[in-house]
């Protein structure tokens, strides 16, 4: 039986997806769909401390509204950026957040009384992909973060890995091009150096002088601009690059874009699913889609989280 075939009529899950500039937050019914929905500001630059406090402030908050409208909270579910152990619900490392070794999960369950899960934010958006967007009815699911960094989660039959040390789903740290871009974990040519977001952000500007978004440089290469159309293909072939490895490793059948990158719509996803294809040899093609939840998908794979460990 599934936790949605589970549930009362108002169970909810409070679910949280915390940024390092904002959390969005949701009361979420088991079967996917959010009946409630608020933003707060994150403010890392409070300190970690701080920052948890809020968090459980908001959880608390979020409970408190769901009784008042007549609603059961069942469960709550965290999501956080960097590296994060399901199994302990301990926010190991994060640099947007602040956090060292915090037992979060442990720390909002004494608050709210509520069964916790705590997890990786990108892991807990391919969850929500892969069994409630644009991954739904395929067993095996890649689900590929593209903004600020690169991330993925590998989700097989609706669960998503985590690896021995929560650190699964590092794609962005494949290295793509020897002696090619510092990347911020201290390497040069990883995959999030050349085609993230803010790394074609920074090449255009480094190359013209011109400060541009992403976005920015993905129109200007449309429309003819030989500086943007470089960095631009030299993002999606890159990106080829990294998803030829991914789908060598993990022999999925959908490979799920999200993050800010996937809003360029064909102008990515052509080239990218063309580049993609030339590397296949003997591996099978994955088919290559834009995620479907947009900036939903934090907060109900929090909440999927949080059912599945009741």
């Amino acid at each position: 039986m599934s936790p949605a075939d589970a549930a009362g009529p108002a169970d909810v899950v409070v679910a949280l997806d915390v940024g390092g500039t904002g959390m969005k937050c949701a009361l979420v019914r088991p079967d996917g769909s959010a009946v409630h929905t608020e933003r707060h500001a994150t403010d890392a630059g409070r300190g970690p401390d701080a920052v948890a406090e809020t968090i459980l402030d908001v959880a608390e908050g979020l409970a408190g509204k769901a009784r008042a409208d007549g609603l059961d909270p069942v469960a709550l579910g965290i999501a956080v950026p960097g590296v994060v152990d399901e199994a302990a619900g301990v926010a190991v490392w994060s640099a947007n957040v602040g956090f060292r070794d915090v037992p979060l999960r442990d720390l909002a369950a004494a608050r709210l009384g509520l069964p916790t899960a705590l997890g990786h934010d990108v892991r807990v958006g391919g969850l929500a992909e892969a069994r409630l967007g644009a991954g739904r009815g395929t067993g095996h699911v890649l689900f590929v973060a593209i903004g600020t960094g690169i991330a993925a989660a590998h989700v097989v039959d609706g669960t998503a890995a985590t690896g021995a040390h929560g650190a699964a789903g590092e794609i962005g740290h494949i290295l793509v091009r020897p002696g090619g871009p510092r990347c911020g974990c201290g390497r040069d040519g990883c995959l999030e150096a050349v085609a993230s977001a803010s790394a074609i952000a920074r090449r255009y500007a480094e190359a013209t002088g011109t400060p541009a978004s992403a976005a920015e440089v993905g129109d200007r290469a449309a429309a003819g601009e030989p500086a943007a159309g470089r960095v631009w293909a030299e993002a999606v072939d890159a990106l080829a690059d990294g998803l030829a490895t991914g789908q060598s490793l993990y022999d999925v059948e959908t490979v799920v874009i999200g993050g800010g990158l996937a809003r360029a719509g064909a102008r990515l996803f052509d080239p990218l699913r063309a580049a993609l294809h030339e590397r296949m040899t003997f591996h099978r093609r994955p088919r290559l889609v834009a995620a479907a939840l947009g900036d939903e998908a934090g907060c109900l794979g929090a909440a999927l989280l949080a059912l599945d460990a009741r």
